[in-house]
């Protein structure tokens, strides 16, 4: 376990705008265009233009290179530009490393952007077709020759552990499912708008890994997302009202894999996640009661159940439960399963909203915004608070 102190972080930096394309299953253009796109309309929104932008974050799965965005989209000279490993683990440490870099003084002006045609071109959810020999490749090797091809079927694995752990049922995972959708029921921008489920729509989705059924699983999406980093001071400048980093962190648990962690002693939590909890209350001073809205990764439901044991919301076990009362706000714009999938980075966004009071699904007086990044890797968390 981490013995680390609070870090100083908190409160330096602000995100100050935020912008997307639409979300769609065939965009009709190309990868480099999505993010240009998006990286405008988060300029827009903050009031700044390409030429204030020195710093470019993104992941490292992303196909448009940040010289290449800064040159599509008429910015001059960068001072800063960074990559993030491990998939969806990197939403949240994208705006981190943004802020580290406004905190020391590398940057002034840094966007944090994802853009992909998941849907009509690379699928991730279509599992391993051809890896080049790494470490990583290695890993995954102790699993694929059992069949265990899929994201879901990595998954499928320790939800099968919790469920036994805690005699539940799949329908734990559903109170997950109908929560997300009810949200993106009423969001224009979700791809599910207006098409709510019940628990017996879930319970008849179709088997995708067992325990896992279709709607245990997020969806595939072409679209953009950027997000626009810089110092607190300068933001309160700015026309939108900040959106405060109080807490930012990242986490790999011991005996890490990306999505095979078989090996640990208990399959059923994510100490990845757990290490983010920690440093976030650490350094925002809060705890699970002080938060007004969770923004949690939810590629696969019960991977947000374990998510909230984590951070200490409720007990092992206790989750289903606790979604089911809905005793927090839970992925107000209809997460990945319902809004869109874009590696969690649009939960980072929706996190904004909630603080300046935008959000479709508003919640009434939400100043403290708790945001996660993908689970079953190395991963990362912020706490985003109101301004005051």
């Amino acid at each position: 376990m981490s013995a680390r102190a609070r870090d100083f972080l908190g409160g330096r930096a602000a995100i100050a705008g935020i912008g997307a394309t639409e979300f769609s299953k065939d965009s009709g253009r190309s990868e480099l265009r999505l993010a240009v796109e998006a990286v405008r309309a988060a300029l827009d929104d903050a009031g700044l233009a390409p030429a204030d932008v020195d710093g470019l974050v993104t992941f490292t799965m992303d196909t448009s290179p940040e010289i290449t965005v800064a040159q599509a989209c008429g910015m001059g000279e960068l001072s800063f530009f960074s990559r993030v490993h491990y998939g969806g683990g990197a939403a949240c440490a994208t705006v981190q490393q943004a802020a580290l870099a406004v905190a020391a003084g590398v940057a002034e002006v840094v966007v944090c952007y994802r853009a992909f045609n998941e849907r009509s071109g690379r699928r991730f959810g279509a599992g391993v077709r051809h890896r080049e020999p790494t470490a990583e490749g290695v890993a995954l090797g102790w699993a694929l020759p059992f069949g265990l091809l899929t994201p879901a079927s990595w998954v499928a694995m320790a939800a099968q552990r919790y469920l036994h752990a805690h005699g539940l049922t799949p329908e734990a995972f559903g109170h997950v499912a109908v929560v997300d959708r009810k949200y993106a029921a009423t969001n224009p921008a979700a791809w599910f708008h207006g098409r709510p489920i019940t628990l017996a729509d879930h319970a008849a989705s179709r088997w995708i890994a067992e325990p896992l059924r279709l709607l245990d699983c997020c969806q595939e999406t072409d679209g953009g997302q950027a997000l626009v980093v810089t110092s607190l001071e300068r933001a309160r400048e700015l026309p939108r009202p900040p959106a405060v980093i109080a807490a930012a962190a990242q986490g790999a648990g011991r005996a890490q894999e990306q999505m095979t962690s078989f090996y640990r002693d208990d399959l059923t939590g994510l100490p990845e996640m757990g290490v983010v909890a920690r440093q976030l209350w650490r350094t925002s001073g809060y705890g699970p009661g002080d938060i007004d809205v969770g923004i949690l990764y939810d590629h696969f439901t019960p991977f947000v159940l374990m998510q909230l044991e984590e951070f200490g919301f409720c007990g092992r076990g206790e989750a289903p439960g606790f979604v089911a009362a809905e005793r927090l706000p839970l992925n107000t714009h209809g997460g990945q399963l319902g809004e869109a999938y874009l590696h969690g980075m649009n939960g980072v966004a929706e996190a904004v909203r909630q603080v300046r009071g935008t959000s479709v699904n508003q919640v009434l007086g939400a100043s403290r915004v708790l945001v996660t990044a993908g689970t079953g890797v190395p991963t990362s968390g912020l706490v985003l608070t109101a301004d005051g």
